[in-house]
């Protein structure tokens, strides 16, 4: 059926993101310490080999750090909250999505699931499709794709 969401093509707004199903973060690891990176890199940061593999990283990771931003460059949208996630032992820059704006009501150390959404549609109807973190519930019930 034309005109779908089927039909639609979709891309990651980034090099590590896989959409899958299910999507999920792939770092760049060193074949020489094994040390992971979420970006591009021509040497590892550890050891300066130069040889990497993919290798995917958990969707369940614990929130390391964070701040609620109030003024940012022209056209991005405020508040949002900036944090830093550890995914089984890389840290990976994001946004925590559908958790609020109040610090007081954000957790250190709790649980955050990776989550896909649309960041944006090009004139020919390609979507790129961004990744954050959103609260994740323990007790076996995880938030939906946005």
């Amino acid at each position: 059926m034309e005109g779908t969401d089927l039909d639609r093509k979709t891309i990651p707004y980034v090099n590590y993101l896989e959409l899958g199903p299910p999507a999920r973060l792939v770092a760049n690891e060193c074949t020489n310490c094994g040390a992971r990176f979420v970006d591009r890199r021509n040497a590892c940061a550890a050891c300066s080999a130069t040889e990497f593999r993919r290798s995917p990283l958990p969707d369940v990771g614990e929130l390391v750090s964070f701040t609620v931003v109030h003024v940012a460059a022209p056209g991005l949208e405020v508040p949002y909250v900036a944090a830093v996630v550890d995914c089984g032992g890389t840290w990976v820059r994001t946004n925590l999505v559908d958790a609020g704006f109040d610090p007081t009501q954000i957790e250190l150390r709790a649980p955050v699931r990776l989550v896909t959404f649309p960041v944006g549609t090009d004139d020919q109807g390609t979507t790129a499709i961004g990744f954050g973190f959103a609260p994740y519930k323990t007790d076996g019930v995880a938030n939906e794709q946005r």
